[in-house]
């Protein structure tokens, strides 16, 4: 077992901290520029960062201008360069700054990469702008007139020089350095040497600001950091650049395969350092996953090869203390919450479901649907798709064959939500009483239960023969109902359930004609529910319904017992585990493929206290906090149920749309697997994971 400080440690799950500097400066004033920039860089030793990265030209400023031809400015810059690299001595740090630097008789805007004491190579500028605001082709020569591979500078010969340095950092990760204007181009050098195997891409930038600027620089950044599957860090000059001019806002941000991690505070006055978490180790999964990432390494080999690679000995910092992840992650990974993005999500989803019902009743010219209802969320959010696919064919919503087939179990709460709802509908309400003929199947199974009274308390007869009895039975009629109606029986099951096999086989929350759920996980049919109910999409009468709906308790109601509140006494979640905790293991076990003990890492970064006021809406009883011991138990649960014994129930699932980018589970779809795989691999290493926070 891990101890535990390496468990709640980052570094030990594949993430990486890093930081962005941007420090004031003062133009041509290399000592102060240089105190500055050291300054930021104890901050980012502090903070237990193993890369930090500055503007471009910040040892001397961007905004020298003819300046840069001073050969005051120019010696300048290399006893600042000199300064950094002695702060760097007794850190683990990895250091990017920006200087000029005179090679041959040319000059070069360069980024140099320095680490404990040594300078590890120097990148000069690919690309010159020379149009508008800009003219560095007046003081710059471009990296393609560099006639040699290696330089000496401040007592240190023959560093790696050039523009096609791979910088790799043991195991960890391979990072690549580029100059502001080398990403404004068709194809940016990054893009190279993302191939060549870079996961996190670097750039020293001036960029004024003008109006909307910082608007195309995300897109750049989280354009080409998704394109190449790469983390990219950008990081713009800030405050005392010359404003003779131009003016800067400082503008730093971090994206991660297209998602903004962090970013700095623009137009502040004095330096800044912004941290960020990169998951470097998702980046390497992304491009596995991805086979056209590895299609254009082959088609672009002769590019890739063209790299020279310089070896990091950098050792991961601060591996046995405790660190865990300040970066924001859902703990909702299929429902944003951001609420403008949310309700975009409950959108898409909802119509989603709608046009793939809209198409199987089409192409079968089937006008009749068959649900059954049963008062809870997954046939709630089954049958306001199925209303909304009949407005859109306009065909009556009388069409749809709503029963209610109330069992041993059913409790007051759910089958006057099931009544309420169909009238609330107008679809065809019908209760149907499954007992009798439950009770006629358990006496010919010979059950113990068979004509007896009920057991009160609940005890051990209640099985789960029992349970399926009642599950079958329901099925049974809704098919024969079907027949009978020339109907087409919609499912109700979920993606949650799919994953935990939480499902009896062939029956209704598995079999069904067509199963508009089944790529739907659980955390998202609430927020769908409350979608629909707030934004009145099936009329007000209905959205009243649905707000009962989404206070009731979630259970397969198929134990009897009592509650004075009128809720279900058979509770899934009390059996199985929360809901909220199995859609976070589900998304990333199956959309990101992390490890066990990773998702533990991530799940208690995300659960270990109360839920903040980023969620207002969720109301106080389901802001829970999950402490290790709880998510290692639920965990095992999820792992041993999804990995060995649910895998036959998907192999045989009814036809579904796909709704989300998370996945589906159906063999035709995302996810292939054998149903006799074994899941020790996984167990033995969520055994490993603390028993203690």
């Amino acid at each position: 077992m891990q101890a535990d400080g390496e468990f709640f440690n980052l570094y030990r799950h594949g993430f990486i901290r890093v930081a962005l500097g941007i420090p004031e400066v003062r133009v041509a004033d290399p000592a102060f520029n240089a105190a500055r920039t050291v300054a930021l860089i104890e901050q980012a030793e502090a903070a237990k960062a193993l890369l930090v990265v500055f503007p471009e030209l910040g040892v001397t400023a961007y905004s020298c201008e003819d300046l840069f031809h001073q050969q005051a400015l120019l010696d300048g810059a290399q006893e600042a360069l000199n300064t950094v690299l002695r702060a760097t001595r007794e850190t683990n740090l990895i250091v990017v700054v920006g200087l000029p630097l005179q090679v041959d008789s040319l000059l070069f805007n360069c980024a140099a990469v320095l680490h404990q004491g040594r300078i590890l190579g120097v990148v000069p500028k690919a690309f010159l702008p020379n149009y508008r605001e800009y003219y560095e082709m007046r003081q710059f020569a471009p990296a393609a007139a560099a006639r040699r591979r290696g330089v000496n500078l401040v007592g240190q010969d023959d560093i790696p020089f050039g523009e096609r340095l791979l910088f790799r950092v043991g195991g960890v990760c391979s990072f690549f350095v580029e100059i502001c204007e080398d990403l404004w181009v068709p194809i940016p050098p990054s893009s190279y040497a993302a191939l060549a195997g870079a996961t996190v891409l670097v750039n020293l930038s001036a960029s004024n600001v003008t109006i909307s600027k910082d608007e195309y620089r995300h897109s750049l950044v989280a354009n080409q950091s998704a394109r190449c599957l790469a983390a990219y860090l950008y990081t713009a000059a800030g405050v005392g650049e010359s404003t003779t001019d131009l003016a800067w806002d400082g503008h730093a941000m971090v994206y991660e395969n297209g998602t903004l991690v962090a970013e700095s505070e623009r137009f502040r006055y004095d330096s800044q350092l912004v941290l960020a978490e990169l998951d470097v180790d998702r980046l390497a999964q992304e491009r596995m996953r991805q086979t056209t990432f590895g299609q254009s390494v082959q088609r672009h080999a002769e590019a890739v090869a063209c790299f020279r690679e310089v070896r990091v000995a950098a050792h991961l910092p601060h591996r046995r203390e405790r660190l865990l992840c300040h970066r924001s992650y859902d703990r909702f990974p299929y429902v944003p919450a951001n609420p403008a993005m949310r309700d975009r999500r409950c959108y898409e989803a909802y119509n989603i479901q709608v046009q793939g019902l809209v198409k199987r009743l089409r192409s079968t010219h089937i006008e009749n649907l068959v649900i059954g209802i049963s008062g809870g969320l997954d046939s709630t959010q089954a049958l306001i798709v199925a209303a909304r696919a009949m407005d859109v064919l306009g065909l009556p919503r009388h069409n749809i064959k709503g029963y209610t087939m109330p069992g041993f179990a059913t409790s007051r709460r759910t089958l006057r939500s099931a009544h309420t709802l169909m009238a609330a509908i107008g679809c065809q309400a019908h209760e149907l009483d499954i007992r009798p003929s439950c009770e006629q199947m358990l006496r010919d199974l010979g059950h113990p239960l068979a004509g007896k009274p009920w057991p009160d308390p609940p005890s051990a007869l209640y099985d789960v023969t029992f349970e399926n009895v009642q599950a079958g039975e329901r099925t049974s009629h809704l098919f024969r109902l079907a027949n009978h109606c020339n109907g087409l029986v919609v499912g109700t099951g979920d993606l949650s359930e799919l994953a935990l096999g939480w499902s009896t086989y062939g029956v209704g929350d598995h079999m069904s004609h067509y199963n508009v759920n089944a790529s739907v996980p659980k955390t998202l049919i609430r927020y769908l529910i409350h979608w629909v109910a707030e934004t009145g999409q099936l009329g007000d009468g209905v959205s009243r319904v649905l707000q009962d709906v989404l206070e009731t308790e979630v259970s397969p109601e198929l134990v009897p017992g009592h509650d004075d509140a009128g809720q279900p006494s058979q509770r899934t979640e009390a059996v199985i585990g929360p809901y909220e905790l199995h859609d976070f293991f589900l998304y990333y076990t199956t959309r990101l493929g992390f490890l066990p003990t990773k998702i533990a890492f991530l799940a208690y970064c995300c659960w270990h206290d109360a839920l903040s006021g980023r969620w207002p809406d969720i109301p106080p009883d389901r802001r829970h906090a999950y402490g290790i011991a709880e998510i290692k138990q639920w965990l095992m649960v999820f792992a041993e149920r999804f990995f060995q014994l649910s895998q036959f129930k998907r192999s045989c699932v009814p036809n579904a749309p796909k709704v989300g980018s998370g996945g589906s589970l159906s063999p035709r779809g995302d996810y292939r697997a054998p149903s006799d795989a074994d899941a020790t691999l996984w167990l033995e290493q969520i055994r490993a994971i603390p028993d203690r926070d």
